[in-house]
């Protein structure tokens, strides 16, 4: 009773007592588990974060046009219009700090597969490929090249630490995948994993949900929550341990991601960059994809929801689009900028609000799974920290070299395993002619990141060859 009464008043003070109602109905070890789930909820905290959730829902929206501007040319350059020297050097820089251990991936997996109709970790995904390997076995085995090149280019051996983002729901399923899987090569000790946080789902009328009796109903913070988890979780301290200096931060879900990019690494460190974003140029005005602008003087990335038809199709004096700049979940941070956002700015950072069709316990104790949106979920990106430094960059890369999202079942016709499939084939079948050999017979082309980490050493593999479609080629240490 002491326990009941100690929670009911902390819960009257927010308004959330309902929270409560089904307490004289649940044993001692439900009553517990509902302590435990009140007890994590920082109440001040998500309320404020439910009223300003709601605000912003009630605000009209405005669109943004006349406070945009397009990211100034000496912070944007592109991969196709820097010179193959200019490459080199950022190239040779991303390199050192790769075999000075200064260098680390921070890859977004929390997501389910839900969509592509599976109910693993997207990670572990079977996208089709000729060799079956996993989109982790893929981001894995780039890693591991990576090393050897920087390696065999600086002579010092170096390490890239792979720290992995999970949530509640793909923790133990990814962990127990790298153990099967012996962490793909990879020494585990530099696989590090941690879980982003969760927020309390809410009804219009700012009620947090219940999921059961006896459970809070909850959802992942987005993947801008992974400034807070790097704090709470000690990955920030981990990396100062370490050295690492550098994160190359991405999605799970791009088949064609370079990871822990050289050119991308050095070109930061060469401007001493903060933060960056790799982005490709959209392909029309009305690509569903948001632009990385600048709006009233600070960076961001606006949705395109958030500009006129008129804006969206302003051109430049070369033809391309003024808001061209694609965003696709793929940036670069210094450790020094995270440590910053972590400290003084997360509490800045915007709420995004999705309302959905959230499954609730009624108050009849019965559990509905609604047909209409009936709550608000409340989420933070990762993008929304670029207004707080001036030290940003852009680079723009080819989208057919680096981005090609898995997202939709095939049914959806785009960014689904066919899409994503066909856009590797293709890229490794450029590999293959580009060193000297012939395809034959169709376009199913894989060339294992053992070998290649970006059709670099080829030609004394291919070149003068004639292969036929399906070709698998496949590295000497496959299968270490």
């Amino acid at each position: 009773m002491e326990t009941y009464n100690q929670l009911l008043k902390t819960l009257e003070e927010f308004n959330q007592s309902h929270l409560l109602q089904f307490w004289n109905e649940l044993s001692s070890e439900e009553q517990q588990q509902l302590t435990e789930d009140i007890n994590n909820l920082n109440l001040c905290e998500v309320t404020r974060f439910f009223k300003k959730a709601n605000d912003s829902i009630e605000d009209e929206v405005k669109k943004l046009d006349d406070r945009m501007e397009p990211v100034p040319s000496a912070q944007y350059e592109s991969y196709a219009t820097t010179s193959n020297e200019q490459l080199e050097l950022y190239r040779q820089q991303g390199l050192e700090e790769i075999a000075y251990g200064h260098v680390g991936v921070l890859l977004m997996a929390g997501g389910q597969g839900t969509r592509l109709g599976v109910t693993h970790p997207k990670g572990m995904y079977d996208i089709g490929l000729p060799s079956r390997k996993s989109l982790f076995q893929v981001q894995g085995e780039r890693i591991r090249k990576l090393q050897q090149i920087a390696e065999e280019k600086t002579g010092r051996k170096g390490k890239i630490t792979w720290y992995i983002m999970t949530s509640e729901h793909t923790m133990d399923q990814t962990r127990i995948f790298f153990e099967n899987h012996k962490y793909f090569g990879l020494d585990k000790n530099d696989v590090v994993m941690f879980q982003q946080g969760l927020l309390p789902c809410f009804d219009f009328d700012g009620k947090i949900l219940l999921d059961t009796k006896s459970h809070v109903a909850l959802a992942p913070d987005g993947n801008g929550g992974i400034y807070r988890a790097l704090r709470s979780s000690g990955i920030l301290t981990d990396m100062k341990n370490r050295g690492v200096k550098h994160l190359h931060a991405h999605s799970v879900d791009n088949i064609l991601i370079k990871v822990a990019d050289p050119i991308f690494i050095g070109y930061c460190v060469s401007k001493d960059a903060h933060c960056a974003a790799k982005v490709v140029q959209k392909t029309s005005p009305n690509e569903a994809v948001g632009v990385v602008c600048k709006v009233d003087g600070s960076f961001q990335v606006v949705e395109y929801s958030e500009i006129t038809q008129k804006t969206a199709e302003l051109k430049s004096s070369d033809g391309s689009l003024v808001f061209k700049a694609g965003n696709i979940c793929n940036h670069y941070f210094s450790r020094e900028f995270l440590e910053s956002v972590a400290d003084h700015h997360e509490d800045q950072m915007k709420l995004h609000v999705a309302k959905k069709k959230i499954p609730y316990v009624d108050e009849n104790g019965i559990r509905q799974k609604p047909l209409e949106p009936n709550g608000i979920k409340i989420e933070k990106f990762i993008f929304d920290v670029f207004q707080f430094t001036d030290k940003f960059l852009t680079w723009e890369v080819p989208r057919e070299d680096e981005f090609s999202a898995l997202k939709n079942a095939d049914s959806a016709g785009k960014d689904c395993p066919c899409t994503a499939r066909n856009d590797l084939f293709r890229l490794h079948k450029r590999y293959i002619i580009e060193a000297g050999g012939i395809v034959q017979n169709g376009d199913v082309c894989e060339i294992s990141p053992l070998l290649s980490y970006a059709g670099e050493n080829l030609s004394s593999i291919v070149e003068g060859k004639v292969f036929n479609s399906p070709v698998l080629i496949k590295s000497p240490d496959e299968d270490l």
